[in-house]
């Protein structure tokens, strides 16, 4: 009796896991456009001597650091971290130059899009089929 319990708990477990995955990453790209309002409000807060920025800056941090946590809950802290700064990152010298005065050249563009690669291969390598290698291993 017990052999047929503990398949149906862990592909009820399984299931579980790639749901709570399947929420988790628009949770950390929810999160890494929290980082790009907040890296983008701390430039215009110029050092924290212009309040409505400054005020920005502190509610897109705290939003930020919340979904992270959340997201990190299920994603491995490497891969969650990296995803979200380089979403920060890109999404903050993407839209630099529409609220600052920066520049936008092709080669920081090249070096962006080579960011955007590896943000995708990590969210590539964080796929449940290692969940299901070591399912199958200890049946």
């Amino acid at each position: 009796m017990s052999t047929t319990a503990a398949p149906t708990a862990n592909a009820t477990k399984n299931v579980t896991v790639r749901s709570d995955r399947a929420r988790a990453w628009p949770v950390l790209l929810l999160a890494g456009a929290f980082e790009i309002a907040y890296a983008l409000a701390v430039g215009g807060s110029q050092g924290f001597t212009v309040l409505s920025w400054s005020l920005l800056a502190v509610v897109f941090f705290l939003l930020t650091l919340f979904s992270l946590s959340l997201a990190l809950r299920t994603i491995d802290v490497g891969i969650g971290y990296a995803v979200w700064a380089g979403i920060g990152a890109v999404g903050a010298a993407l839209l630099g130059p529409v609220f600052f005065d920066e520049t936008l050249t092709p080669v920081k563009v090249l070096w962006l899009t080579v960011i955007i690669g590896g943000v995708v291969w990590l969210k590539l390598s964080d796929s449940p089929k290692q969940t299901q290698t070591g399912q199958s291993a200890h049946q």
